[in-house]
């Protein structure tokens, strides 16, 4: 069996928190969202350490001083888990869980735990599979002191190969049926989003940061029971609902998985499936919490995840939510225009409901844009309107 620390039932939902400043900028900020990741994982905070570095230590990734500084608190605490703030090396987690004798969880191991706790849907649960697998191929080698001897005989490949060997070859066959598994899902998507199409339905994505309020607003917009709470990734599923709006009909509109700053690539990568609505919608509502004081940062966080998934191109509408929590300048529903005249951003509560009928107003807009430029296509291109239904703006 592997050689990893074990750790006892009375510490396992504790730990102790390690996290480093490189003089990079909100610091603290990034500590707190650590603490907030913690608690969605239900782990109790024991310990803070922190330390400032100009730049992480090949072999620790803090300093031999600080890791000395750890583990005098595992000692004073009793806990079995530390968890870094920062994203860590195979040969660095090895390293560090060899030295404190205990369970070491870097930054995106610890999202990969949330989101495996959060997944409900069956789609969900492989996406989070094939992420933590995908995460876990590099890390194959941490404290796995079997791998290294041979194996041969009856019923094996042959004299010679490893266990690491064997072990890198089941995870690539369950990589591969899980990619399988959901190239399916994401046809049957297609197949749906195609029919939109042909109905001439519009699609709109919700997107932003963890925690915005993305689900709430959707709750609001749909009359839906979607689980929202005040936690990160408390959404992990799409959903989609249709959204009527008087006069003007049927809309699809989608919840999405909240994003946050470093996204694990595999992530990104495992539920691109699930973020396809967000690629072939036809408008983002953009939520931002606008009470927090690094709601600049995060929505360049969103646009970089958007960017790399392919959806920088789509039009957004940025909602800042929350304004029941923010300062008083924002404490008012309203909205603005762009250059262009176009509603580019709305202000209200979408726990409170102040300010939903904005949304509605705006997106109502750009259903009239939408038609405006549908009978203003010229005569002799007029076969051709189902290819650009779907474009506007």
């Amino acid at each position: 069996m592997p050689d990893q620390p074990v750790c006892c039932p009375a510490t396992i939902n504790t730990a102790i928190l390690v996290s480093l400043d490189f003089g990079k900028g909100c610091y603290v900020e990034y500590l707190d969202e650590l603490h907030q990741l913690a608690a969605s994982d239900q782990i109790t905070v024991t310990a803070v350490v922190t330390g400032k570095r100009s730049r992480p230590d090949p072999a620790f990734y803090a300093g031999t001083g600080k890791v000395d500084e750890i583990a005098a608190a595992i000692e004073q605490t009793g806990v079995s888990l530390v968890i870094f703030n920062h994203n860590l090396s195979p040969a660095q987690q090895r390293n560090l869980e060899q030295r404190l004798q205990c369970r070491v969880l870097d930054r995106t191991s610890l999202i990969l735990d949330i989101f495996a706790q959060r997944a409900k849907s069956h789609e969900g649960k492989l996406q989070v599979e094939l992420a933590q697998l995908e995460h876990l191929a590099t890390r194959l080698v941490r404290g796995w002191t079997h791998l290294e001897r041979q194996k041969g005989g009856v019923g094996l490949r042959g004299p010679g190969e490893t266990q690491l060997e064997t072990d890198r070859q089941l995870l690539r066959k369950r990589v591969k049926l899980l990619k399988e598994r959901l190239v399916k899902f994401q046809r049957q998507r297609a197949v749906q989003r195609r029919s939109r199409q042909r109905a001439d339905v519009m699609s709109i994505s919700i997107v932003g940061y963890t925690n915005a309020g993305k689900s709430t607003l959707f709750n609001s917009l749909t009359h839906s029971q979607a689980y929202a709470a005040n936690q990160l990734f408390a959404t992990l599923d799409a959903t989609t609902r249709k959204l009527f709006i008087p006069d003007h009909g049927q809309l699809v509109i989608s919840d999405t998985v909240g994003f946050i700053r470093d996204l694990p690539h595999t992530l990104v990568a495992a539920f691109r499936a699930t973020l396809e609505e967000t690629v072939q919608a036809d408008i983002l509502l953009h939520v931002v919490d606008s009470g927090s004081p690094n709601r600049d940062e995060q929505i360049s966080e969103v646009n970089k995840v958007l960017q790399e998934i392919g959806a920088d191109k789509i039009p957004q509408i940025l909602v800042l939510n929350k304004i029941d929590l923010a300062n008083l300048t924002l404490a008012a529903p309203g909205y603005g225009r762009d250059e262009c005249g176009r509603i580019n951003q709305v202000r209200l509560s979408a726990r409170t409901g102040a300010g939903i009928e904005l949304i509605k107003l705006a997106l109502v807009e750009v259903i009239g844009q939408r038609t405006s430029q549908r009978y203003t296509i010229q005569p002799e291109v007029g076969n051709m309107a189902d290819r650009v239904v779907g474009a506007f703006f």
